[in-house]
């Protein structure tokens, strides 16, 4: 709804209060901020309350984001799928120098968000 419908979000924001609850950084992923431009464009006041995300924390341990390359999602396997596209995209970050963060068992976190 949020990357199809974001124009009928803030047209509702008119006149109610609407909160938008996301998982990790407000402005980890380009939609999100795509709103608030939308907002401002539309005159419609916000609030951001930032939230605690690995990819934030990833400065506690004395590494830098600059340095880190695409973040790869290291799913675990079940008999009829087993997907190896993270190891390309490790592969990729490796031969640019870059770190890679990766989230290991994604799906089964994404699973539980869905219920």
């Amino acid at each position: 709804m949020v990357e199809q419908h974001a124009d009928s979000i803030l047209e509702n924001a008119v006149e109610k209060d609407i909160a938008l609850l996301v998982v990790g950084d407000p402005f980890g992923a380009t939609t999100h901020a795509d709103i608030v431009l939308r907002a401002v464009e539309k005159n419609v006041p916000y609030k951001v309350v930032h939230n605690a995300s690995i990819m934030n924390a990833v400065g506690c341990c004395g590494l830098q984001l600059y340095r880190f390359g695409e973040t790869v999602s290291i799913v675990f396997w079940t008999a009829d799928w087993k997907p190896e596209s993270f190891y390309d995209k490790i592969a990729s970050n490796r031969n640019c120098g870059l770190h890679t963060l990766c989230l290991l068992g994604a799906e089964k976190f994404m699973s539980h968000l869905d219920s």
